[in-house]
């Protein structure tokens, strides 16, 4: 007889306990539909993964489990869930529970690795396990159970070197184990596709047996997770379940390749084109459903920013729901107010053109004692502050969010302006750099033209001064991309970037805006993370400091 052990790979919202449940059920009926044995759901699958200080809250283990005993299942089924401190010197745990077709739930696991590194803070909220998990009764099955970064440490994948290895610890079980699985919340980044899988592959090869992992898929925050649910053999054999969808992946132990794939109707899906359009739209997506958010507004310039934020808003929530704002000035070339309105047209949004002119003149008269003698920025930032209070009247008046167009590059070398370019509820491009976010406009266009050809080929441009352009004050971004990619994702220092042959003139002045400009991102809306280092919870830099 075969054994089959489910993988639902869901997009849970943080705190929709009902919600979560009811996914998690729907998930359940077409596992068993398709004859599996057993389900597993991924880490923290009923509250969301990651609920943050909402555990701070001391209810929240006991109402999640409260809704893992509501679950109604035909399968035995495993599932994320937090659980409440065994004391009051404790904090709640990371667990898995099982829960019975007669309502029954059992605890089975506490995750024993709580990563406090990059994005995650699990210390902060949890009390360690300290042994791993074993499911006797899972229906015909018996299984080991480890949780996301319980796998990592005996792959080497980590930066901690924990003091234990639970794959190592599952090895005394031997063969009274069938199989091992691994419930996970892993957050995408574009560098994390092999990672996973060495992960699993270690595991199972040291275990001897199968390895199933299942993650979890969906935008929480600015945390993206791109699902990819795998198993893998101990001879190499490795099976997985497609990115950015819900469904089910049905594992066949005995026999991998009769393995199944099922996709959910009612869930998310996006098409396997590329990871990098994929995870920005999911995130914008998931964002505004999970806030309750059906429109969104942005300024469009001409530029090559707000043309890609808009064709990514389009793809994320519908054309209809996404308005356009032309916002021209003294400044503002022919070409960028065609290259808009063109934009708008292709991708049929919603499209209105507001002078700033007016706006500007009384602005400039007002304040004219101080831009006459002050410096020269003021006057260049004024227009980027109206166009921002024009965004938010719009996106205020129809109740919808404003989008900030601003990239990782502008970010990093405060190439932006609070209040002005940077107000907003959600930045999609703010974890990609600009030489990146020329890739997602080649890929939009790959079809057919949807980014006017101009908004891509033509220098970039504030527009805020004169036959100004970015390269007046910044380096090429091809190579200004490179220094700040190798300070921050890799980690190098100063030194070493002058060691490497870069020109110690630009390495430092780009480098110092770099921390001279650590305030703006204080204040930056959140941004879908992409990259190994994001701004934001990954990048945690003092504001007030000397820097030797």
């Amino acid at each position: 007889m075969a054994r089959r052990i489910a993988l639902l790979q869901l997009d849970p919202t943080v705190g929709d306990l009902d919600g979560n449940r009811s996914r998690i059920e729907a998930l359940v009926a077409i596992a068993d539909a398709a004859g599996a044995d057993v389900a597993i759901a991924t880490e923290l699958a009923i509250s969301g993964y990651p609920p943050r200080d909402l555990l701070l809250n001391s209810d929240l283990p006991t109402r999640s489990l409260s809704a893992c005993a509501g679950i109604e299942t035909k399968l035995p089924l495993l599932l994320g869930c937090p659980l409440p401190a065994r004391s009051e010197r404790e904090r709640p745990a990371n667990g898995v529970v099982k829960v019975l077709a007669d309502g029954s739930v059992r605890e089975v696991a506490r995750k024993q690795l709580l990563p406090t590194y990059e994005v995650f803070d699990e210390a902060r909220y949890f009390s360690p396990g300290n042994s791993p998990g074993i499911s006797r009764d899972t229906g015909s099955l018996c299984l080991g159970v480890t949780i996301c970064e319980d796998a990592w440490q005996h792959a080497g994948k980590t930066p901690t070197d924990y003091e234990s290895d639970p794959i190592q610890q599952l090895t005394a079980f031997g063969k009274e184990l069938d199989a091992s699985v691994n419930l996970s919340a892993s957050p995408f980044h574009i560098e994390k596709y092999d990672i996973r899988k060495e992960v699993v592959q270690k595991a199972a090869k040291t275990l001897n047996h199968p390895f199933l992992l299942v993650n979890q898929v969906g935008g929480n925050d600015d945390l993206l997770f791109d699902g990819r649910s795998v198993a893998a053999w101990p001879n190499g054999e490795i099976i997985e379940a497609p990115a950015w969808q819900e469904g089910v992946l049905i594992v066949d132990l005995d026999t991998p390749q009769r393995s199944s794939w099922i996709a959910w109707p009612e869930g998310i899906s996006l098409e396997d084109n590329d990871d990098l359009l994929n995870s920005i739209v999911m995130g914008l997506s998931d964002y505004c459903r999970k806030s309750g958010l059906e429109k969104v507004v942005l300024g469009l310039s001409g530029g090559i920013d707000s043309a890609v934020t808009a064709a990514i808003a389009s793809i994320a929530l519908g054309p209809k729901n996404v308005i356009g704002i032309s916002m021209p000035s003294r400044i503002s070339s022919q070409h960028s107010i065609d290259d808009a309105k063109q934009l708008a047209e292709n991708l049929g949004i919603e499209y209105q053109t507001r002078s700033i002119e007016e706006l500007h003149q009384t602005a400039d008269q007002n304040l004219a004692d101080e831009l006459q003698s002050g410096h020269p920025v003021a006057a260049e930032n004024l227009q980027a502050r109206l166009r921002g209070l024009i965004v938010m009247a719009v996106a205020n008046s129809r109740g919808a969010m404003a989008l900030a167009t601003g990239n990782k590059s502008e970010l990093a070398q405060g190439y932006c302006t609070l209040y002005g370019d940077m107000a907003g509820g959600y930045a999609p491009l703010g974890d990609l750099y600009k030489t990146e976010v020329y890739q997602l406009a080649a890929l939009i266009n790959k079809e057919q033209e949807i980014i006017p050809n101009n908004s891509i080929i033509k220098p970039p441009s504030a527009e805020l001064a004169p036959d100004q352009k970015d390269e007046d004050t910044l380096p090429p971004y091809e190579l200004l991309d490179e220094i700040l990619k190798a300070y921050i994702e890799e980690g190098k220092t100063i030194s070493q970037l002058h060691e490497a042959g870069f020109d110690e003139e630009i390495v430092d002045e780009v480098i110092s805006r770099l921390i001279n400009n650590e305030h703006k991102r204080w204040q930056m809306p959140p941004a879908p993370r992409v990259s190994s280092r994001a701004f934001g919870q990954g990048w945690r830099q003092p504001l007030a400091s000397k820097r030797t």
